[in-house]
């Protein structure tokens, strides 16, 4: 029997391109299925991140109308990546295989099929990988070069060129759910994992319909995020500029020692306002990093649920509701719901 094969697309007010996402993916599904390559009982599964549009009845309406689509409605929106570990670990049970894609039609949809052939081949989780950046401007391509050295240089273990388009067999996906941070980031804790990996590299193609969910800040939000939540070494940052800077001052005492032993006390004043602004801008600095690790912490220490299921469409899997998606999202009973 061939593997079952879920797709998990998150969504966020894709009114305007779903119509053709799901057209298109109905397709490959199609072709994988008569290939033998995939299950007839295959799925493709949309997650409504709290759309503001009309996302949630578009799915509604695909699933009414083709029991291939499924659809997960989440209770209000938590972000792309926890609506992306919603749809993983809410299929995990039944699906041999997932591939994760946004709903934007930039993946490229037909790099599947190698990925699909890696996975037989031993893979649990085969990456997507782009090849090249030009549909991307100049500003874009800079920023998102310099993300990737910025994560390395951090510690942060990432791959190279890849989103979150990739494939994750039941078994990965399992290790996945057992780590229970609230601060998600997948590119990151997928290679976390371990298991045998592999890589497919593709042309990502421009945005078919609709806006980028993605404007700057948020990149930056999205890069603060990664870096806090995989590395600890801002922090050793801090500790390294604190003995450079006490190195600095036992320089700067004894040239003030000096000037005052050949009688010239004002000289140096400007050089000594510019240290205490520098060094209070420093400081400043310092316990902004060291807060937004504690901030972390605070919030981890809570334990709340990463996302909460309003409404799950699956023919084969029937209705889920918010009482049990603690347990969906909980493998190992800590946090769970009694």
């Amino acid at each position: 029997m061939s593997d079952v094969l879920y797709y998990v697309i998150p969504c966020y007010n894709e009114e305007e391109v779903l119509p053709e996402t799901a057209r298109r993916l109905a397709d490959k599904m199609h072709s994988l299925m008569a290939a033998g390559a995939i299950s007839n009982e295959s799925r493709v599964l949309f997650v409504n991140d709290g759309s503001k549009d009309a996302t949630w009845s578009i799915i509604r309406d695909l699933h009414e109308r083709n029991p291939l689509f499924s659809g997960l409605n989440l209770s209000r929106n938590r972000g792309h990546q926890n609506a992306l570990l919603a749809g993983l670990l809410s299929v995990r049970t039944f699906a041999d295989l997932t591939i994760s894609m946004d709903a934007d039609l930039q993946d490229d949809i037909d790099a599947s099929d190698e990925m699909i052939r890696k996975y037989h081949e031993g893979a649990d989780i085969v990456y997507g990988v782009r090849s090249a950046r030009k549909t991307d401007t100049f500003f874009k391509r800079t920023t998102a070069l310099s993300f990737y050295r910025l994560m390395d240089r951090m510690g942060a273990n990432t791959v190279y060129n890849h989103a979150d388009f990739r494939l994750m067999s039941q078994r990965s996906l399992n290790a996945l759910s057992q780590f229970r941070e609230v601060n998600l980031f997948l590119r990151g804790m997928v290679p976390m994992i371990g298991f045998r990996t592999d890589v497919v590299y593709y042309e990502r193609a421009e945005r078919f319909a609709g806006e980028s969910k993605y404007p700057l800040k948020k990149m930056i939000s999205f890069a603060i995020e990664g870096i806090t939540s995989l590395s600890t070494k801002p922090i050793q940052l801090i500790t390294d500029l604190g003995i450079f800077i006490f190195l600095i001052s036992l320089v700067i005492l004894i040239y003030s020692l000096v000037r005052h032993a050949m009688g010239a006390t004002v000289v140096g004043w400007t050089f000594l306002a510019v240290s205490v602004w520098a060094i209070g801008g420093l400081i400043l600095l310092s316990l902004g990093i060291i807060g937004e690790y504690i901030g972390k912490i605070y919030l981890e220490t809570k334990d709340r649920p990463r996302f909460i299921i309003e409404e799950f469409l699956d023919e084969k899997h029937g209705y889920q509701t918010r009482e049990n998606a603690r347990a969906i999202e909980t493998p190992s009973g800590r946090g769970e719901d009694k």
